[in-house]
């Protein structure tokens, strides 16, 4: 991470994923949805709480990346941010996720209600129609 004005910041930018795996810290393990992840570190959201502060280093366990360790650099409200230790195995591991199983995740949007008319003259809801893939 880098200080600009005495706040800390991202080298690299996350990219949002949908990946299940959990996280061990000492004798206690929890289920977690990796939400976003980049070469350098992750955000989880847990499943139970992680009796685990700030600073203490936790593996993450995932079936599409492996076996990563790291460090918690932040809680809050069920969610965990992890700074990945910098080895060349790591790289390796998060390189490879990103080749070969990564999938862009988009936001749900809800769907609205349109009005239509009938022959009649009333109007019925319709829902709204995505836009196609180009």
């Amino acid at each position: 991470m880098s200080r600009n004005l005495k706040i800390m910041a991202r080298k690299t930018d996350r990219k949002n994923c949908r990946v299940f795996g959990s996280v061990k810290y000492l004798n206690s393990e929890v289920d977690v949805r990796i939400l976003n992840l980049s070469a350098t570190g992750a955000a989880l959201e847990t499943k139970e709480p992680l009796q685990a502060a700030s600073g203490s280093k936790v593996r993450i366990e995932a079936e599409n990346l492996g076996l990563l360790e790291g460090i918690i650099r932040w809680k809050h409200n069920g969610r965990i941010g992890i700074q990945f230790d910098v080895n060349s195995n790591a790289r390796a591991q998060i390189s490879s996720y990103f080749r070969f199983f990564h999938k862009e995740i988009r936001p749900v949007l809800a769907v609205r209600q349109l009005a239509t008319s009938r022959p009649s003259g009333e109007r019925l809801p319709q829902r709204a129609a995505l836009p196609a893939k180009p």
